[in-house]
């Protein structure tokens, strides 16, 4: 113990003699300048989100008739399924645990999936099929007649989600997609479509407001069909 313990203290001397600060830092006009490019850059970022806002707006009938009718459609049993890329799988996920868990009041769990998220089913459909039939070959496997697929993407050009998209339609499952700035093929290929007309960044940042929208317009209707699926005990929202 004592021998392996003086080793570590040798190694630390050496590491320490062989630290060096620079001989010079930047001065502070320099580190004024950096700041005021990254407080310019965030505030650039952040005045972009406004066309998002100002989309999503424009399309709010859209986003609460979604949310009554995908309360409709679980309430007799029907099932959401969701799939996206990347940060867009994010927002995917972030949407079944919504209706799985809760939004922001106590009622029924509802079933919801997100089809990225079964990391062996996925890594073996990827590597036996190909990526491009990653999301449409769980939609076979779990999507029935009246149920909804929800496809995030800012590009709205993902092969996957467009093949996703083409199986949906011949199991008679309604479609609909969260996309960046319109027309693209995503929104093309489903049956509806909130199309973002903002910068990537800002269509994503989009997209989960777009999602909580529905969320909210789901509680409410599903409140609305009665007390066996809603209490009124509110509870911290994700």
């Amino acid at each position: 113990m004592t021998a392996e313990f003086s080793l570590r203290e040798d190694d630390l001397e050496a590491l320490d003699a062989e630290v060096r600060f620079p001989e010079t830092l930047p001065g502070l006009d320099a580190l004024d300048t950096l700041d005021g490019a990254a407080a310019e850059a965030v505030q650039l970022h952040l005045d972009n989100v406004l066309p998002a806002l100002d989309s999503l707006r424009a399309q709010s009938g859209r986003l609460a008739g979604w949310g009554v009718e995908l309360a409709n459609r679980l309430l007799r049993g029907q099932r959401l399924l969701a799939a996206g890329n990347g940060g867009s799988a994010a927002e995917a996920q972030h949407l079944t645990a919504e209706l799985v868990g809760r939004f922001d009041g106590e009622r029924a769990p509802f079933s919801a999936i997100s089809l990225h998220a079964e990391s062996s089913a996925v890594t073996a459909i990827a590597n036996d099929y190909g990526f491009e039939e990653l999301f449409a070959r769980q939609v076979r496997a779990h999507g029935r007649s009246g149920d909804v697929l929800v496809l995030l993407s800012t590009s709205g050009q993902s092969p996957n989600l467009l093949r996703a998209a083409e199986t949906a339609a011949k199991l008679n499952i309604t479609t609909w997609a969260l996309t960046g700035p319109g027309p693209n093929p995503l929104a093309t290929a489903c049956d509806e479509a909130v199309v973002i007309d903002a910068l990537n960044a800002n269509a994503q940042e989009g997209h989960l407001i777009a999602l909580h929208a529905i969320c909210r317009a789901f509680d409410l209707e599903v409140g609305r069909r009665g007390s066996a699926y809603w209490t009124p005990e509110l509870g911290g929202q994700s």
